[in-house]
């Protein structure tokens, strides 16, 4: 299953930016307002839940400097990824979007595909928060 968030833009530059996704404690000002749960693991993963959901804790898996951050599941029991793509506009304009890559059977997609949507357009239009 893939999804993608819009694409938003942020007036800072892209190394701005991506030293901020890097740092893995400013997710917490991505979450949505229904958020029930957000701890800081070590400096690569986080764990985090939304009222109604079930904890899921990301860790970092691949950046490229000023482009792009990947963060994966830490659990193999569903596996996915979630990449903010970075692209610079001018030095002080950063276009930044967010896809989701899972693994999951057709029942379990269809459950999933609402809600991850819905979260991955919030963490967009949250960026500007960073």
């Amino acid at each position: 299953m893939n999804l993608e968030s819009p694409k938003v833009n942020v007036a800072q530059p892209a190394s701005y930016i991506f030293n901020a996704l890097t740092d893995i404690k400013n997710f917490e000002k991505l979450m949505p307002e229904n958020i029930a749960k957000f701890e800081v693991i070590d400096e690569n993963c986080f764990e985090f839940g939304l009222k109604g959901m079930p904890e899921i804790k990301l860790v970092k898996k691949d950046v490229i400097p000023n482009s792009k951050v990947v963060l994966g599941a830490a659990s193999s029991k569903l596996p996915f990824t979630l990449t903010a793509q970075l692209d610079v506009i001018n030095e002080q304009s950063t276009d930044i979007q967010l896809f989701f890559e899972g693994d999951f059977n057709p029942m379990m997609a269809m459950m999933v595909k609402g809600p991850i949507g819905k979260f991955i357009e919030t963490l967009a239009n949250n960026m500007s928060k960073l």
